[in-house]
């Protein structure tokens, strides 16, 4: 699933390619992405010569502003985004496509059909799921040190869980929570309240650090992700741990593991990591 470097590197694409551009019309092909409204007919008529305006990110979902409406977008594991011209045939895997005026199109490709679709009042989009109850952005002023330690202080689940928690921090996934966590040098077992102070300052600059890093490098191409004009990214070159079990560690040689923390695969080095 791509995470929230990816869905920025994403942003940043579409706004090239899409801003300014007058929606004409929209197949549907596969309704059951349309989450709201339910009627998809509703869908196409609202959006019916709306112009996108911008388009934005709350954790791993996109938004496109447009004149009186805010259309939330998840990709969840295979969804892509990708500008044609109208003529070029589209695969069956082509779920929706938003017919522009200049004769482009938007399409929106998904193998696994796992994406979905909201359409909001602009200006309401955060006050409805899927936005509603999300944390704060970690590379943003709200994600302090003291917001993190506070939050830390009032669960007893392991480490990894709760930075996986989309209602505590957004758009940290799997990769770099992994990476995360190594940089820190604590164990994704490790208990969230049984942190030290000095552990959890350590953590939150290495968080905010890794997605920095990862958005400058376009995010991690980890198996089918791209972004909107068919480019990879080349963070997971720089991937310490996630990915690169039996591999050794490139600080200390130990051999990386795998474990499965909250069922999720997770990977560490057992000498950089320590399970205290």
């Amino acid at each position: 699933m791509p995470e929230l470097p990816e869905v920025e590197t994403v942003r940043r694409t579409l706004i090239e390619l899409v801003t300014g551009k007058t929606i004409e019309d929209i197949q549907i092909h596969w309704p059951k992405i349309i989450k709201a409204p339910e009627e998809q007919e509703q869908f196409i008529d609202a959006l019916r010569g709306q112009t996108i305006r911008d388009v934005g990110r709350r954790g791993k979902f996109l938004i496109f502003f447009l004149d009186d409406y805010s259309l939330v977008s998840h990709l969840r594991m295979e969804g892509k985004y990708g500008v044609f011209p109208g003529e070029e045939p589209y695969d069956k895997h082509t779920h929706v496509i938003f017919k522009f005026s200049d004769g482009s199109e938007l399409r929106y490709r998904d193998v696994r059909k796992f994406g979905t679709m909201h359409l909001f009042r602009r200006g309401e989009e955060l006050l409805h799921p899927p936005l509603l109850h999300l944390g704060p952005e970690p590379i943003s002023d709200d994600f302090t040190i003291d917001y993190l330690s506070s939050r830390l202080a009032k669960t007893n689940r392991k480490i990894k869980p709760v930075l996986l928690d989309q209602n505590i921090v957004v758009g940290i996934g799997n990769i770099y929570v992994d990476e995360a966590l190594f940089r820190a040098g604590i164990h994704p077992e490790r208990i969230a309240s049984g942190l030290r102070q000095e552990e959890i300052k350590r953590l939150h600059k290495e968080i905010v650090l890794t997605l920095s890093e990862a958005i400058e490098k376009g995010g991690s191409t980890i198996r089918s992700y791209v972004n909107s004009q068919g480019k990879i990214g080349s963070f997971q070159l720089e991937l310490n741990v996630y990915g690169r079990k039996g591999e050794n560690c490139k600080v200390c040689g130990t051999p990386l593991m795998k474990l499965t923390v909250g069922g999720r695969g997770t990977h560490i080095c057992p000498s950089c990591q320590l399970l205290e």
